[in-house]
């Protein structure tokens, strides 16, 4: 390979950041140049973002900047439209406005998921997303907002609807958002004297006949007798078949009027990948091969939730590693060495891992884990959920923030208060001064756009 070889990352996430941090580290001076493309300045650490949600941990610190982090690396705030390798080049809209060409010479394909999208009337208008940290301050905002919004209300059915919250998806993302979320409310209804615990309702869909497969059938079973310890109700093997004007509907006839849908329900690869000249897969995936190259590709890599990376600690020829930040974290690494082995013209390696187990948090002090075979539950599993994530969290500097945030909130208690201002900040400007305020959803109430399916959607 050349001096100097030119290697362009297209997304910052987990594979993105975690890839630009090891070739920075490893590379020789002028061996390469990295560059990484992404629409965000940060890499967000999504297994912490219910906790961000709820209170727990201050949102900007489960975010790790990027170009503090990556001193040795080209960043470019822009969302890649193109990617012709054929002609080995990238094309992005960068944050100026400005359409760019990067030319590589080798890529890194790492560009995540998108929320999966069902044809359900009404979810582009009410349905609300969980992947990043401007969704899950929203989702906080937004909660206790109902909380002071039913307080100040006389009428029972109004009450009704906006004290109903529902979780579609139940997945990690959904019942770790759930469980903190229904904390946060159940902890701030004491200080509304007309609110009672009992009043709030939660509400888990899900279409499969469990939740969380990744912790297995015993430990879902558990999970599911915790959330309904905590009054919260939960429907398997049931799908959502409309929810126009905030109405849902199930297809097992139930029927409700509810004003927060959270919409968890699993992933997609991003849909960027449809303008490239790369293998994909019938999932939409790029094609890999075990040492993280893209099949027919070798100067192309890819790692993570957009890509099909086979599953080699299964005896099935077919099977693909699961779309988690486990396995992207992991794949960085061997994708970093592969880039260089590459660069040096040496043999590269082949991903292979052993499944270390799961954790999850079900609220404050709640959780289950499974380790190496060793299942466990309540405080301790909770325990080891934070200790597990805040030891894969990026730098020192956002460990001991966290663990600071974490001190705070033990000692002090969590803070119980919205800043719905945050959403519409010139709201209030605007009315002073007589110009018209900015343009609300359809219940009245101003929402944030919500990244569905790569598109931005008004809700």
């Amino acid at each position: 390979m050349a001096r100097d070889t030119r290697i362009v990352v297209v997304g910052g996430g987990y594979v993105g950041m975690y890839t630009a941090l090891r070739l920075q580290k490893k590379l020789r001076r002028g061996e390469a140049s990295v560059t990484v493309i992404d629409p965000q300045s940060h890499m967000t650490y999504q297994p912490f973002l219910p906790e961000a949600a709820a209170g727990s941990i201050e949102p900007r610190h489960v975010v790790v900047p990027l170009r503090k982090v990556l001193r040795k690396c080209r960043h470019l705030t822009g969302r890649v439209t193109r990617i012709d390798h054929s002609a080995r080049q990238v094309t992005a809209e960068l944050a100026a406005g400005r359409v760019a060409t990067i030319e590589y010479d080798i890529l890194v394909v790492a560009p995540g998921s998108v929320a999966r999208v069902l044809p359900i009337p009404g979810l582009a208008e009410h349905g609300i997303a969980f992947k990043n940290v401007g969704e899950a301050i929203f989702l906080r905002n937004h909660v206790l907002s109902r909380l002071d919004e039913a307080a100040a209300t006389s009428d029972p059915k109004l009450r009704r609807t906006l004290l109903t919250f529902v979780v579609v998806g139940g997945g990690y993302a959904g019942i770790e958002a759930l469980a903190e979320l229904a904390d946060m409310a159940r902890y701030a209804s004491r200080y509304y004297d007309n609110i009672n615990r009992e009043d709030i309702r939660w509400v888990l869909v899900e279409a499969a006949n469990r939740i969380m497969p990744e912790v297995g059938a015993k430990m879902g079973r558990y999970t599911v007798e915790r959330l309904l310890d905590a009054d919260i109700e939960v429907n398997l093997d049931t799908r959502v078949t409309s929810m126009v004007d905030g109405h849902v509907e199930l297809d097992d006839g139930q029927s409700f009027d509810a004003d927060t849908i959270i919409w968890t329900a699993g992933v997609r690869p991003n849909p960027m990948l449809e303008n490239t000249d790369l293998p994909r897969d019938a999932r939409g995936r790029v094609e890999c091969t075990a040492e993280l190259q893209v099949v027919g590709m070798p100067e192309v890599f890819s790692a993570g939730d957009c890509a099909a990376v086979p599953d080699l600690s299964k005896d099935d020829p077919d099977a693909r590693t699961s779309p988690s930040a486990q396995h992207a974290v992991r794949q960085a690494k061997v994708l970093a060495d592969n880039v260089i082995a590459h660069i040096r013209g040496r043999r590269l390696t082949q991903y292979r891992h052993s499944h270390a187990g799961s954790v999850a948090s079900l609220g404050l002090y709640k959780g289950v884990a499974e380790i190496y075979g060793i299942k466990l539950r309540g405080v301790v599993a909770w325990f080891m959920h934070r200790a597990y994530h805040v030891s894969r969290m990026p730098t020192w500097n956002r460990r001991i923030r966290i663990v600071f945030d974490w001190t705070g909130a033990l000692v002090l208690g969590r803070e119980a208060v919205a800043l719905g201002q945050i959403h519409a900040p010139r709201a209030e400007f605007s009315r002073v001064v007589g110009s018209p305020a900015p343009a609300a959803s359809p219940n009245g109430r101003a929402r944030p756009p919500v990244d569905v399916a790569g598109e931005r959607v008004g809700v």
